[in-house]
């Protein structure tokens, strides 16, 4: 605990400290809520991606069987190739999270005569697992970002609750006792002095 005055400006400069950490308490709070709901959203999220990439996956295996030779995978996955992936911006409490808007490919052209039936099926089957697999990316990222903001907001939160707001409480208690103290003592005095000069009047 930092040195005090028993002062009656160091009483109002804690009584004002005291004012302005409950006045934001409130708001970190809430902001520590907001971001615990989004935590769990964005973990939610990212645990629906995992079952609709193992469901991709599982059909892409049944594409695999039907491939032979290790060239026939090589050739559908040179038909999926990544341009771009679009990303966007979303605040949620103050900070800035990513989002996913997509994943661009490069148009690729195919012989329809000579190539199997089953090859825009699987191509379909891998662009979705690519996207998704993007997607996992952003929702990872944006949930370490949540988790980080989260950690530094709850511990604002103990700060101004278990620290900051008792540490003024306890300063002002002590300050006021000193205060009274003092006031009693200059009563006392004064009274003495009084009692004192009486006689000799």
């Amino acid at each position: 605990m930092a040195k005090i005055k028993f002062t009656k400006t160091e009483l109002k400069k804690q009584q004002d400290a005291k004012k302005q950490f409950e006045r934001f308490l409130p708001t970190l709070q809430l902001k520590k809520q907001q971001l615990q709901m989004e935590v769990r959203h964005s973990v939610e999220l990212l645990e629906k991606n995992a079952r609709e990439l193992a469901e991709f996956e599982a059909k892409l295996a049944e594409f695999v069987e039907l491939f032979g030779p290790a060239a026939d995978a090589a050739f559908i996955r040179s038909l999926v190739v990544v341009r771009r992936v679009r990303r966007g911006e979303l605040n949620i409490a103050g900070i800035s999270v990513p989002t996913f808007e997509g994943v661009d490919f490069k148009p690729v052209k195919v012989d329809l005569v000579a190539t199997d039936w089953y090859v825009d099926d699987a191509v379909a089957a891998l662009k979705a697992a690519v996207k998704l697999r993007e997607s996992r990316r952003v929702l990872e990222e944006r949930c370490e970002l949540l988790n980080a903001e989260l950690r530094s907001t709850s511990q604002r939160v103990n700060l101004f609750e278990k620290v900051k707001i008792p540490e003024c409480r306890e300063n002002i208690r002590r300050i006021g006792i000193m205060l009274g103290d003092a006031n009693t003592s200059a009563v006392a005095r004064c009274k003495i002095a009084k009692r004192k000069s009486a006689p000799a009047a």
